[in-house]
């Protein structure tokens, strides 16, 4: 398949026209009309993953967080991005990203992330679009059954890779916990929706000391703060999965390598 093909089911499953304004999402190098064998998903497009692209032999990445995001005037071999632009145009080696079109797709980030922290059943967005109710920021679902939040941190941590920081847990152990609220990333931005959502924990990234303080203090629901890589790995087997069912004749390989910004906790 030519790696035009391959980018029009990508496409068609995570529009780029549901991505944000600021956002910088699409093909970052690569030549459309080149033959595409294999592909290999990951989180962040950096040095690691472009060497386990060329040791397996990958034609095209697909990455979540994009490359140059705030746009850039060189891609000289000065920096890590340029140099990694280097080695893959020089190994003809495609990078192709989906961040906020994917967060917002159905099923998308936050749909992967629900699934691998044990929720069941029929998901909907916890800020859905005004034009689409099916589409959104986040995921509320249910637990198969009642359980506390401690368990319920514990099952999010088995669900979930392995990384320097854990998960942080703020609200009482023993509470009930039944209906979740999950968001791929950094979720700050939707504290609010989880407050009106009634639901019992929100599971998200990247959460600071102040707001999440003062959210359960005023008796929003619990919150359980994960590795900003950890909550969006899960999608990457989504993604590869939309692509193989597709009909795409193409390898995938779904990168196992940890990228988290936080290599070790004490």
């Amino acid at each position: 398949m030519t790696l035009t093909e391959v980018i029009e089911v990508l496409e068609a499953a995570y529009p780029p026209a549901r991505a944000e304004s600021w956002d910088a999402v699409g093909l970052v190098c690569g030549d459309p009309a080149r033959r595409v064998h294999k592909v290999l998903f990951a989180v962040d497009p950096v040095a690691v993953v472009g060497e386990e692209a060329l040791d397996w032999g990958a034609d095209l990445i697909v990455t979540h967080h994009p490359l140059y995001l705030r746009g850039t005037t060189s891609v000289a071999a000065t920096t890590p991005k340029g140099r990694l632009i280097h080695r893959l145009i020089k190994h003809d080696v495609a990078l192709y990203t989906a961040h906020t079109n994917a967060d917002t797709a159905n099923p998308g980030v936050s749909d992967a992330l629900a699934r691998a922290v044990g929720l069941t059943g029929d998901l909907v967005p916890l800020q859905p679009f005004p034009d689409d109710p099916w589409r959104g920021l986040g995921r509320i679902g249910e637990l198969p059954e009642p359980t506390t939040l401690g368990e319920f941190a514990a099952r999010a941590a088995k669900g979930l890779p392995r990384t320097a920081g854990g998960l942080r847990v703020a609200g009482d152990l023993a509470r009930p916990v039944s209906r979740v609220a999950v968001s791929g990333g950094a979720g700050d931005s939707l504290l609010g929706a989880a407050r009106s959502a009634d639901v019992d924990v929100f599971l998200t990234a990247d959460l600071r000391h102040h707001p999440a303080g003062e959210f359960v203090e005023s008796g929003g629901p619990a919150l359980i703060d994960a590795a900003h890589w950890a909550t969006e790995w899960p999608w990457l087997d989504s993604a590869a999965s939309i692509l193989r069912s597709s009909g795409v004749t193409v390898e995938t390989r779904v990168s196992a390598t940890v990228t988290d910004a936080w290599t070790r906790g004490y």
